[in-house]
């Protein structure tokens, strides 16, 4: 028995009324908006017992390039099983370069749409927003960002991710996993990784967090002699360094390593997971292949060839421009103190005093506070690395308090002032 459609049967009705001259071949052209030519050879083929004749000859047969049942049977194994949660893209390139099967992006989307296997990618109407233009040579501008992210599913601690992005090419140029949140010295650790491997870019566009600026109204004598209150560490490490500071207003202004972390989110969790990854030294494992695997696919080649990050100077101590550096008055009896403790100084070879001299504390990414006069090395000591937090002065208000007027008496008929109540 065949089956045909309704569309199937108005061809075959408007053929019989060709084929009995009811109609012309170009009228029945019009009416089934095809050529003459097939109106022609459908009337050869009529046949008036038999209406299945309207049938291409290939109607239930699969295609010639359809996938195999079994291939088809693999990638849904494999979906479901060892690459369970990956997207259609990535799972392709998984398909394609680990497992070895050779078929198109399209059609492993088809394969999981057939078996109801949504994307785990959620799409959503975005807000419009004009997108700005990249820079045009590479190291002009570096976007920063960590996400705080349940990187491991689970499986071990929630990790922060800290990275930087050339804004010109898209390139990673430096990311480390670390269990604590957002804090400075992840960015002072991934910033001298980025220096130390690329060089120093012009300048950072950066969110306004209190790592990177100063968001309290606390002002010392000092600050306010100055016009300026004192930079945090990253921020007086970035002075140092001639980067210059673009705060960004919103999260969507720097947009392109927002969308690089959501990128990251998705396929860098399906890579933890694939390894099977718990640990903080296990992640920072699979990152490094990873992030060298996301620059081959992602990045971009700059406008201009020329390349803006530049080398530092012969003899420029690295190390002690990205630390945590703290201000200290020598006492009396050359003591200083920090975090709760007091440090002796040594004397000086001349064996001449320095009491009353500032110091500098400089505690460095390798846990080693190394104390300087000017710029000569004092003293050196292992201690574990942390930020300490600076006391500060309670802060001023910037509108003045009204005063109250003082009531005014009649005395023997002479005004009297009386102290305010």
């Amino acid at each position: 028995m065949v089956t045909l459609s309704q569309q199937d049967w108005q061809k075959v009705r408007v053929i019989e009324k060709a084929v009995d001259g009811r109609l012309s071949v170009s009228e029945a052209a019009r009416l089934l908006q095809r050529s003459e030519r097939t109106v022609q050879r459908w009337k050869r083929r009529h046949q008036s017992h038999n209406p299945a004749w309207i049938l291409h000859g290939n109607r239930g047969r699969s295609r010639p390039w359809a996938l195999p049942p079994e291939l088809r049977a693999q990638v849904l194994e494999l979906a479901c099983g060892k690459y369970a949660g990956f997207n259609d893209s990535h799972l392709h390139q998984k398909l394609l370069e680990i497992e070895g099967l050779s078929l198109s992006r399209e059609s492993v989307r088809r394969v999981l749409r057939a078996a109801r296997l949504a994307s785990p990618q959620k799409r959503r109407s975005r807000q419009y927003r004009a997108r700005r233009e990249r820079r045009s040579r590479m190291g002009l501008m570096v976007l920063t960002d960590a996400s705080r992210h349940d990187w491991l599913e689970g499986r071990g601690p929630k990790l922060t991710l800290i990275g930087f992005q050339d804004d010109a090419t898209s390139h990673i140029l430096a990311a480390q996993f670390q269990r604590e949140p957002e804090n400075a010295l992840g960015y002072l650790s991934c910033l001298y990784t980025m220096i130390t491997t690329h060089g120093v870019p012009l300048s950072l566009y950066r969110d306004r967090h209190s790592i990177f600026q100063r968001n309290d109204p606390h002002w010392t004598v000092e600050e306010e002699l100055a016009g300026k209150q004192l930079p945090t560490h990253a921020g007086r490490a970035l002075e140092d360094l001639g980067i210059q500071q673009i705060p960004a207003n919103s999260p969507q202004a720097k947009g392109r390593i927002e969308r690089a972390w959501r990128t990251f989110q998705d396929r860098l969790v399906s890579e933890l997971r694939l390894a099977g990854a718990a640990t903080l030294e296990q992640a920072n494992q699979v990152l490094a292949p990873f992030v060298a695997d996301y620059n081959r696919r992602f990045a971009i080649p700059a406008r201009e060839a020329d390349n803006e990050f530049r080398r530092l100077p012969k003899g420029f101590d690295l190390a002690r421009c990205i630390s945590f550096r703290y201000q200290r008055t020598v006492g009396a009896d050359h003591v200083i103190a920090f975090a709760g403790s007091s440090i002796q100084l040594p004397p000086l070879k001349s064996g001449r005093g320095y009491t009353g001299t500032k110091v500098e504390l400089s505690h460095q990414l390798d846990g080693v506070l190394r104390i300087y006069r000017g710029d000569q090395l004092l003293l050196a000591t292992p201690r574990p690395l942390e930020e300490h937090v600076q006391s500060r002065p309670a802060g001023r208000s910037s509108t003045p308090t009204k005063r109250k007027m003082p009531r005014i008496y009649q005395l023997g008929g002479r005004p009297a002032l009386t102290a305010a109540t």
